[in-house]
This record gives C-alpha cells, structure tokens and sequence, in this order.
C-alpha cells in the first residue's frame, strides 16, 4: 500500500469542527505545516513559479492518486432525501357496496381521495388505482363488514393488477347474524410498472353481506366503507 506522505486527514475527519464552527484542529495542524514548509511566508516562490509544472519523481504519480483517492472520499456524503421522489396516496368510499348477485366478482370502488403523488384513480373506472412509476408498492386496506339480516355468510376479497387476479392472495371473512359488522385489513406488496394499475375485488355467497359505510355520530367520524392507502417501497 502506497504510503501517505501527505499526512492528510482521513475522510472521516471535518474540516469544520461542529463545535466551535472553526477549522477542526487536524486540519489547521495540516494546513499550518503546509505554510512552514513552503516557507512560513517568506519564501521568494511568486504565483508565476508555481504555475510551473515540477518534474516528477517515479512514484509521484502514485502518490497524487492517493491524495486524489482521498480527496474524492471527503466530498462523499450519505444520499440527500429529495422530498416528492416517493410516490403515495390514500383513497377512501363513503358508499355502501353490495353484491346484487353470490358468487361474482365486484370491483371495489372509491369516490373520495386525500392528497397523492404519481397514484391516482383512473377517470373513467374508479375502482382503478394507476401508478407512474415502475416501483413495488405497499398497498394496505381496511373494510367494515355488514350483514343485513340473519344466518352465516361469507365475504372474499383479493386484488388483481391490470385485471388478473393476484395468485394466492384472498382473504376470507365469515359473519354471522343481523347488523353483525366486521373490521378487516390487510396488505400486500405489488410490483407495477407505469400505466399499470390494480383493483380489489370481492365476492360473498349471500346478497345481505356488503361492504358498509356508516355517517358520523358524534364523537365517532364517519367509518368509510374501505380505505386504501399505496406507497413505494423500491424502485
């Protein structure tokens, strides 16, 4: 290994110390034995002899290197955090959605959206959630489960992207009895490409099992049929 003769400090060490916001003493011990041994400031070497190019010695090449190598550590950083690079959205129903048929699949809807970035729902099908960029996403939801009158009965949901089911990804929720309701969540990592989009579906063996709003009743807020929330996890 190529030695040091410079006696630089190490990457690690500041130039500033975060202390006193004064050169850090490493490198005022640097730079003052650099100003002695160039002549403490009393040489005769004028601006134009040092715009000379000295002769190199055989192993000066590979000492600069090092000094370059070193530098270029120095200006290394961790990575700046870009606020807006990050795409997300939240999107939520305030309707009540039924299955008019057991046994079929429906595509859950959304009528209300806080603020996102690069997700969006599609204009002409609000059951799809689109994304601009080629990314994994974390695509969490939650739902209130209802039924309207008594017995057993059986809600499935799973999602689809570009409208093919995802393999092995339903969930199953059993209710039972009149005004019974249900909360549940779940999430899932979905890689999409831009353009792509993904919807939830769901489908019940009984017509009195439905996806339920319910209006504000003070101190409660109003509890939305389902929300969704999207964020990307890696590019």
């Amino acid at each position: 290994m190529t030695q040091n003769i410079t006696q630089i400090p190490a990457p690690r060490v500041p130039f500033l110390d975060e202390r006193t916001g004064q050169i850090s003493r490493e490198w005022f011990r640097f730079l003052n034995n650099q100003f002695q041994l160039t002549g403490g400031g009393t040489t005769q070497t004028t601006i134009a002899d040092l715009e000379i190019t000295p002769s190199l010695a055989a192993n000066v090449e590979d000492e600069l290197a090092v000094v370059k190598g070193q530098l270029d550590d120095l200006q290394k950083g961790p990575p700046r955090f870009e606020p807006g690079l990050v795409n997300y959205g939240s999107f939520y129903s305030t309707d009540t959605q039924a299955a008019t048929l057991i046994n079929t699949a429906y595509a859950i809807t959304y009528n209300n959206a806080d603020p996102a970035y690069g997700i969006y729902r599609d204009p002409g099908d609000s059951s799809k959630i689109k994304v601009s960029r080629p990314a994994i996403y974390n695509v969490q939801f939650s739902i209130q489960v209802d039924k309207t009158s008594g017995g057993t009965g059986r809600l499935y949901i799973w999602p689809a992207i570009n409208g093919t089911a995802v393999p092995d990804s339903a969930s199953l929720i059993q209710i039972q009895g009149n005004d019974a309701e249900i909360f549940s969540a779940a999430n899932f990592f979905l890689p999409l490409s831009n353009g792509d989009y993904f919807q939830l579906y769901f489908s019940v063996d009984s017509i009195d099992v439905q996806l339920a709003n319910f209006a504000a009743s003070a101190p409660v807020p109003g509890i939305p049929s389902i929300i969704l929330t999207v964020m990307q996890v890696y590019v």
